[in-house]
């Protein structure tokens, strides 16, 4: 039946982009996986955070199953950024069995409804939704900032692609990049001047 595999194929999906958001971490400092790499103070560790938050949301309340552990309330104005990074107080390790519990979590909601099952997402303009929209924006998303963190990755260590097997690795040693970057800024040169 089309819905089933429908519903398999972005699961299976969903399931190997949270594996590549924890595997962004692999081989990093405490401090490389914390500290803020863009002027808004986006970080790798918080990015796992922040996807646990949100998809605890989506595949736990949406659908009235709430995820059983506290978590600060979608429209808590004064906790909003407080999931996109990590205290001092919070393990690298606490936040991704976190994770690993929402994923959990997620996968048994979409394990038990169809998917067409109705949900309630209230921060949506059109707030009546299926699983299948939502598995769809949860894919999205976390791809989203699995780009976010190639970028964040790449600035770090240059480390590229979803696993320990670099693109930078495959295609060349820092001669050839040097060289590719001076060839692209040269078109970006060229293209800008005025004729």
């Amino acid at each position: 039946m089309i819905d089933d595999f429908a519903k398999d194929y972005l699961h299976d999906d969903l399931r190997d982009i949270r594996e590549v958001m924890v595997a962004k971490l692999d081989g990093l400092s405490e401090y490389d996986i914390r500290r803020p790499l863009t002027a808004t103070g986006t970080n790798l560790l918080g990015l796992i955070k922040h996807l646990s938050t949100w998809e605890s949301r989506y595949l736990g309340e949406v659908f009235d199953r709430p995820f059983p552990e506290a978590i600060p309330r979608w429209d808590d104005a004064e906790r909003w950024t407080d999931d996109h990074w990590a205290t001092e107080d919070e393990s690298r390790d606490e936040i991704i069995d976190l994770y690993r519990r929402v994923w959990a979590h997620g996968d048994e909601t979409i394990r038990t409804l169809d998917i067409d099952a109705p949900g309630h997402v209230p921060w949506w303009p059109r707030p009546n939704v299926k699983l299948f929209n939502v598995m769809v924006h949860r894919i999205a998303e976390t791809n989203r900032h699995a780009g976010h963190a190639d970028i964040l990755r790449e600035q770090l260590d240059g480390r590229t692609g979803d696993g320990a097997d670099s693109a930078r690795d495959r295609n060349g040693d820092q001669t050839y990049w040097d060289a590719f970057c001076s060839k692209i800024e040269r078109a970006a040169t060229a293209a800008a001047s005025p004729d």
